[in-house]
């Protein structure tokens, strides 16, 4: 039962960012989606410890692992578009590689720094030790 509510509590704070990030986008008439909005605000609550990752990890983690079942209803919408992708499908094919490529360029490089930061701390950590 603990581990059931532990996992409705941060579900529930990832729904409120989620909720924010909708209504910011709607109040300030921004062409961004809420959803972005919201991952921008989660991104920055983490950033600045107001939220720290054990207080969302259960849930976080739940949805990342169903992640391919949410896309369902995405790919079965997809299915109605072939005229445009007839038409417009190189111009599409770009895009996507071009985002792809600049999300893995992002991924690669944020990873790194993360990597070299922990590396930094390890390193100092021994130093002081001796």
């Amino acid at each position: 039962m603990k581990k059931i509510l532990i996992f409705l509590s941060q579900l529930l704070i990832l729904i409120v960012i989620y909720q924010i990030g909708t209504q910011i986008g709607r109040i300030l008439h921004l062409k961004i989606p809420g959803n972005v909005i919201g991952i921008l605000l989660l991104l920055i609550l983490l950033w600045t410890r107001v939220i720290k990752v054990e207080q969302i990890d259960v849930a976080a983690t739940w949805l990342l692992k169903h992640l391919s079942f949410f896309f369902i209803p995405i790919a079965v919408g997809l299915m109605t578009l072939g005229p445009i992708f007839l038409h417009k499908g190189m111009i599409i094919l770009f895009v996507l590689v071009t985002s792809a490529f600049i999300g893995l360029l992002s991924a690669g490089k944020a990873t790194q720094s993360v990597i070299l930061k922990k590396e930094k701390v390890n390193v100092n950590s021994h130093d002081h030790s001796l």
